[in-house]
């Protein structure tokens, strides 16, 4: 057979191969279970790793006990970011996350807002009568048992002494962003949420600060979980711990955890 035969045999078999093969498959998003009260500035720093590096997210965002409870009972999730210690706890108690992956990532305050305009005076300090200044209306919160902002918020009323004048007009949201929504509709006068959504939604305004003693500390932890399969899962939670995303979380008021030294 002449060379020029054979070489082009060997070339139309190898033009055969390769689309027998298609195209490269691309890599799965990482899929992320994140805390309601992060949606901001996880989805700039998750565009800005996708920019970076061309791999991408799949963020879904609920209350941290009910991200918790689909993990457990098997959605594929490969990265799960919680607004508090004891959600987390609670996935490393039942095998759902991988513990040496667990880090603290950042930290947050709970604030007391009121719709834009309203601009109510009420100081958050022992014996504070928040019934009263709720006039008949309704005080939104995360749900007191489950959602972190609602247990942090009840924690913070029981210690100033408000907690027994109010629970009966508690309107209890599925997540943080849903109380702060009833707030900004003008629902619900009085909200409590995260420092963050606060300053994440101009309809309202912040009345108050919550002393930090008045409830234990609002702690982000995040960790990957333990059935991912995910190989980019880890890059991304290194990402999130890095000074390239450490803009993202300041600039929505959260405070980055090992800005000066690690946890």
């Amino acid at each position: 057979m002449p060379a020029s035969r054979r070489v082009w045999i060997a070339g139309l078999l190898l033009a055969l191969t390769a689309g027998s093969l298609g195209p490269a498959r691309a890599e799965a998003p990482v899929t992320v279970f994140a805390a309601a009260s992060l949606k901001n500035a996880l989805d700039e720093a998750s565009a800005a790793w996708t920019k970076a590096t061309a791999r991408t997210t799949r963020i879904s965002y609920a209350g941290s006990n009910a991200l918790a409870k689909q993990i457990e009972a098997g959605a594929p999730a490969d990265l799960f970011v919680s607004a508090d210690l004891a959600w987390m706890d609670y996935a490393e108690k039942n095998g759902t996350i991988r513990p040496d992956t667990r880090v603290n990532l950042l930290r947050n305050a709970i604030v007391l807002v009121a719709p834009k305009g309203a601009s109510p005076k009420i100081a958050l300090e022992p014996g504070v009568d928040l019934a009263k200044a709720l006039a008949g209306g309704r005080l939104a919160m995360g749900n007191v048992e489950a959602v972190p902002a609602g247990k942090y918020g009840k924690a913070a009323l029981e210690k100033l002494g408000a907690w027994d004048g109010v629970k009966g007009q508690v309107a209890q949201a599925e997540n943080v962003r849903a109380a702060l929504l009833l707030v900004t509709r003008g629902e619900a006068p009085l909200g409590i949420v995260y420092a963050t959504d606060a300053a994440s939604e101009p309809g309202v305004e912040v009345v108050a600060t919550f002393p930090e003693g008045s409830h234990p500390p609002i702690v982000y932890p995040a960790a990957l979980v333990k059935d991912s399969r995910n190989a980019e899962a880890a890059a991304f939670l290194a990402y999130l711990r890095s000074p390239a995303a450490r803009p993202f979380f300041e600039r929505q008021g959260f405070v980055v955890i090992g800005a000066e030294k690690r946890s």
